[in-house]
C-alpha cells in the first residue's frame, strides 16, 4: 500500500484517469506530454493503467458537431467514430517509446457482474505482465444510462480496486481540490483528505454544461473516496502536472488510503 503522496513514483501499479476536456479540443494537445510521463514510469517498472474520457468529444468534429450531442443515439455514434481515433492519438504518441497499448472498453454493468468482471481483471492481468499499457473507457458506444448521467471517474476507481491498484491519479483542468471553485477568491487548496474526513465547508461547482466533459469536483471526490475506502491511494491534479504527480511531487490533492481497506 502506498500510505502517502510522495511514494507515488515507488508505486507498483497506478491508474492514471484523465478527463474529456484535458486531452481533447484545444487541448488535444496535451495527449503528447501525457504520453510522455506514462512512458517514463512504464520505463521504470510501474504498470500503468490510463483509463481515458473523450471519444464523444474526439468524435463531435467527424460528425460536423460544435457542442455535444444531447440524444443518445448521436452521442453513440460519435462515441463509435471517436474511440478509433482517440485510441490512434495515443498509440502513435506511444509509438515513439516502443509502448503497445491495449483497448479495454466497460461499462458499469461489466464490473458488477461477477464472470465479467472476473473476464476483465484476467484479461487487464494478462495485458500487464506482457507489458502491454492498457487504455480503459466506458463502452459509450452500447451504454445507456453511463452516457447521460455518468464520468469516467467513478470507473477509474472500480477499475483501480479490480486490479489492485497502489495508487490512482485523477488529472482534469483544476490542479487540485479546493475549498471552493477556484476562480472564487479566498478558494484554499486542500492537500489531504484523510479517511473519514467529510470536507466540511467544501463548496464543489458544477461541471459546465456546455463543455465537453460530464464530471466535476465532486464526482472526483466521491470517486477518490470510494478508492481510497479499498486502500489506493489517489491524487486529485491537473493534466499539466501529470510529470511532478507520477514521481510524488506535493501537487494537486492527496486522498490517503484507509489502512485496514480488506
Amino acid at each position: 500500500m502506498i500510505a502517502s503522496q510522495s511514494e507515488i513514483g515507488s508505486a507498483r501499479r497506478i491508474v492514471v484517469k484523465v478527463g474529456s476536456s484535458s486531452i481533447s479540443g484545444v487541448n488535444s494537445g496535451q495527449v503528447e506530454p501525457l504520453v510522455n510521463a506514462l512512458a517514463t514510469a512504464h520505463s521504470l517498472g510501474i504498470e500503468v493503467i490510463l483509463v481515458s474520457s473523450g471519444a464523444i468529444a474526439t468524435g463531435m468534429p467527424y460528425l460536423g458537431l460544435e457542442s455535444r450531442p444531447e440524444d443518445l443515439a448521436t452521442q453513440q455514434a460519435a462515441a463509435a467514430v471517436g474511440q478509433n481515433v482517440l485510441v490512434y492519438r495515443y498509440q502513435e504518441s506511444l509509438d515513439r517509446y516502443g509502448i503497445v497499448s491495449g483497448q479495454v472498453l466497460l461499462t458499469a454493468g461489466d464490473l458488477d457482474d461477477p464472470n465479467s468482471r472476473s473476464n476483465a481483471r484476467r484479461a487487464m492481468e494478462r495485458l500487464l505482465s506482457l507489458r502491454i499499457l492498457p487504455i480503459v473507457n466506458e463502452n459509450d458506444t452500447v451504454a445507456t444510462h453511463e452516457i447521460r448521467f455518468g464520468d469516467n471517474d467513478r470507473l477509474a476507481a472500480l477499475v483501480a480496486t479490480l486490479i489492485g491498484a497502489e495508487a490512482m491519479v485523477m488529472l482534469s483542468d483544476v490542479d487540485a481540490i479546493y475549498t471552493r471553485p477556484p476562480e472564487i477568491p479566498g478558494a484554499e487548496r486542500i492537500r489531504i483528505v484523510s479517511p473519514g474526513d467529510q470536507l466540511a465547508g467544501v463548496e464543489f461547482g458544477e461541471a459546465s454544461r456546455t463543455g465537453v466533459g460530464t464530471g466535476g469536483a465532486s464526482t472526483k471526490v466521491s470517486a477518490a473516496r470510494l478508492a481510497a475506502s479499498r486502500g489506493t491511494g489517489v491524487l486529485v491534479t491537473s493534466a499539466s502536472q501529470i510529470g511532478e504527480a507520477l514521481r510524488g511531487a506535493d501537487v494537486g490533492t492527496w486522498f490517503s488510503p484507509q489502512s485496514d481497506a480488506s
